[in-house]
Formats: C-alpha cells, structure tokens, sequence
C-alpha cells in the first residue's frame, strides 16, 4: 500500500454558509449508496448543540431513500469533519463515524469537492443538480492530483425528480 501524502483541506469553511442544499454530481462508490441511485441531495441544517444535521436522500428504482445523521467539525477552521448516520435497524449494523474533508470549495460556495484522507471517499457537490463541464473536470483534475482514483466516479443522474 502506497504512503498518500496529506490531504489539503480549504483554509476555512463558514458553516453558516455551507447549510443548505447541495446536490451530488460525482461520487467514488460507497457500500452504503446503491451504484443505480439518482437525485443524490444532502441538507446541512444546524443542531442546537453547534453540529450540523445531515439528511441524505436519494431515489433508488423510484422509492426515495433517506438517512439522517450529524457532523461536527474536529479542527479549528471547520474544514475537517466527521460524520455519523446511526441506524435504528437491529439488521443493519452502524455506518460509524467518517471523515468528510472539505478539500476545494468555491467563494460563492456554490461547489465542493469533499474527501476523506484514505482517499476512499469521494463527493463533487453543487448547490444546482447540474454542473457545467468545464467546472466539473477542474474539480475532478484537482482529486485526482490528489491522490484519488477518479476513474472509480459515478456520476449522478439527476431526473428531474428532485429529492431536497
């Protein structure tokens, strides 16, 4: 296994600025998120304790799917967070704690490139559920220089059937 250097994470993230709706347009793939799932959201909203609530949806074979979990920044500057979907399914065992690393965002923060240092995981988000090409590859080219394998992504479908 090769030594990855360490992940640069953007300088500081205003998290009153990164709630809301972001939209999924590339991901690597994850065992929790089914390969055919289109209309990927995410909403950042803010927990009375300082954490950030998370809500993933999707649609998968036309059934929305949801999971609910919370983040909480584990460095100074919020660039660096860790999150946890706990589940109430005896069957299912917990999706456990992950890294969801800010690594490149726009000033607008209208686009993010999240990762975690394995570089295992992998999110291109929009706050739009589509995104030019132009920008798409700078992000991409970005991940890649960084060590992750981006021709494992997945590009998300977006049907028009929005799940935010």
């Amino acid at each position: 296994m090769r030594k990855l250097p360490p992940l640069p994470t953007v300088s500081s993230l205003e998290l009153q600025r990164y709630l809301g709706t972001w939209y999924e347009i590339d991901r690597l793939p994850l065992q929790h998120e089914p390969r055919d799932a289109t209309d990927v959201s995410a909403f950042y909203s803010l927990n009375d304790d300082g954490s950030l609530r998370v809500q993933n949806r999707c649609l998968h074979h036309g059934e929305l799917e949801e999971a609910i979990g919370q983040a909480w920044p584990v460095n100074g500057n919020n660039s660096r967070l860790e999150v946890s979907f706990p589940t109430h399914d005896a069957r299912a065992a917990p999706w456990g704690v992950g890294d969801y690393w800010v690594i490149q965002l726009d000033r607008s923060y209208s686009t993010a490139l999240v990762g975690s240092p394995d570089r295992h995981s992998l999110w291109l988000l929009a706050r739009q559920p589509e995104m030019d090409e132009t920008t798409r590859r700078h992000y991409i080219a970005y991940a890649r220089q960084n060590g992750f394998d981006v021709d494992e992504l997945i590009h998300t479908p977006h049907t028009g059937h929005r799940t935010a």
